[in-house]
């Protein structure tokens, strides 16, 4: 007889305690392999592949993409067939399913790690008899389609849509189309070979959103003509909204994000000082720098490595600023190591890898671990680790188009380096009123963990650094 074993979710390790259902890769009735990755999970650090340590026939799934679980809740159950060494069948018990008792513990991002070796192929008569022998599961068999809300913003061109998969360039542009109850399947895509770019799903929603809008409009018209109503309606926590406003819920990495400046804003007190610098000479070194040709020439270096390399030294200098607070003990920790994050914004929001040993790295090294980090980011494949453990951040918010700031603590941290836009302004340069490409440097720190005096004497370094890339020289 088929013996039903229950996969859960998995500790998620770096305190993760909860995760939401992006996307289901296997379906009720599916063989499974060990260590098979059966559902895509979001949680408050990254996006990753869960692994089931059963092999055999999946019999049901709980939760619906979108549902948010506990660790320790039902994900699935397997029928793992008939267990060798059993009687009845007559057949040769080698040929069965091999029992499994799975392959060890399960972390979320990293596999389970079962060899290869043990598993087996199911053979279509024991598939049958596994499935048909299953004993009923105690949660109803859920089987969700890729796609389960209705569209009612969208007009439909054919009510028979085509079948089969739907080309979509991320699992993050499906999931945003099912949270605003658009159907992929009714639009056209303006990628290649009719690929589905977020920018499509976006351009659905205003539609459907302006579509809403509108019917709203009328349909209070003849109200408004009667009696004057109320524009603005009471939320049940006693928040004024708009009785079609929006709400986005707090979870997954918005709300990680959310939780983390909040206690920043709460616990830190900070201060931010600033200073403009002339960039120019640092400019000129990094082109002079990728124009290098011959066997000693190397990969193409960043601003932002650069910029990560003067941070590097700067803590050398200041190791005030790579530390923490712990609150409980009243004490101060200054941290031996520099894991220098740096913020690097995505589809899903503001995220903060971590370079890991940056005060061991030369420009050239963190560039190229920068490059690795940010694409893992851009397709949502961050692991918790490379999220965690950083000790001071770099934020470079000039990308945007922006020439200051004064950023929030990346909590626990005790400071953030800002860095605006670099650009041409008129500058007084040797005397004389030039034309120099200037930035603007801001620093936020914990002003527990140092004074002004120590907080200016990094940021001025930085900017020496920055204004006179030789100075650089005394530290490499």
């Amino acid at each position: 007889m088929a013996q039903v074993l229950e996969f859960k979710l998995p500790d998620l390790g770096e305190g993760l305690t909860e995760a939401e259902i992006v996307r289901w890769l296997v379906e009720v009735g599916d063989v499974v392999a060990i260590d098979q990755p059966v559902v895509e999970v979001e949680t408050a650090k990254a996006m990753v592949e869960v692994p089931c340590p059963y092999g055999g026939v999946v019999t049901a799934r709980f939760g619906e993409e979108g549902t948010e679980l506990p660790v320790g809740a039902p994900l699935l159950t397997v029928a793992v067939g008939v267990p060798e060494g059993s009687s009845g069948s007559g057949e040769d018990s080698g040929s069965g399913t091999e029992p499994s008792g799975g392959s060890g513990n399960v972390l979320v991002g990293y596999g389970t790690g079962a060899p290869a070796a043990r598993r087996r192929r199911i053979r279509p008569n024991r598939l049958d008899r596994a499935v048909t022998e299953a004993p009923v599961s105690r949660a109803p068999v859920v089987k969700a389609p890729v796609l389960e809300a209705p569209v009612v913003t969208v007009p439909a061109a054919d009510a028979a849509a085509s079948e089969g998969p739907v080309p979509v360039v991320s699992p993050l542009v499906r999931r945003l189309a099912r949270q605003n109850d658009i159907d992929l399947r009714r639009l056209a895509g303006s990628g290649p070979d009719g690929l589905i770019l977020r920018a499509d799903v976006d351009r659905a929603i205003r539609t459907a959103e302006e579509t809403a809008a509108a019917t709203a409009r009328a349909a209070r018209a003849p109200v408004r003509a009667q009696a004057p109503t109320a524009a603005v309606a009471a939320a049940p926590n006693g928040v004024a909204a708009a009785a079609d406003a929006e709400r986005i819920p707090l979870r997954g990495v918005r709300g990680a994000v959310a939780d983390k400046l909040s206690r920043s804003r709460t616990e830190i007190p900070d201060a931010t000082c600033w200073v403009d610098a002339d960039a120019t000479e640092l400019m000129a070194v990094r082109a002079a720098m990728n124009a290098a040709t011959g066997p000693s020439a190397g990969p193409k270096v960043s601003v932002l490595a650069l910029l990560a390399r003067i941070c590097t030294a700067a803590l050398g200098r200041f190791p005030e600023l790579n530390a923490t607070v712990d609150t409980e003990a009243r004490e101060i920790v200054r941290l031996p190591g520099v894991h220098l994050g740096f913020a690097a914004q995505t589809e899903r929001g503001l995220v903060v890898p971590v370079v890991r040993d940056a005060h061991t790295r030369n420009a050239e090294s963190i560039g190229a671990e920068i490059a690795r980090l940010t694409e893992l980011a851009r397709t949502g494949k961050l692991s918790p680790a490379q999220l965690t453990g950083g000790t001071f951040t770099l934020n470079n918010y000039g990308v945007f188009g922006v020439d200051g700031s004064t950023p929030i603590i990346n909590h626990p941290e005790a400071a953030m380096l800002g860095v605006g836009r670099i650009m041409p302004k008129p500058w007084v340069h040797q005397g004389e009123l030039a034309v120099r490409q200037v930035v603007q440097l801001s620093l936020t720190f914990d002003h527990r963990v140092c004074d002004g005096g120590t907080a200016g004497g990094f940021l001025r370094y930085v900017a020496d650094c920055v204004e006179q890339p030789a100075v650089l020289l005394r530290t490499l």
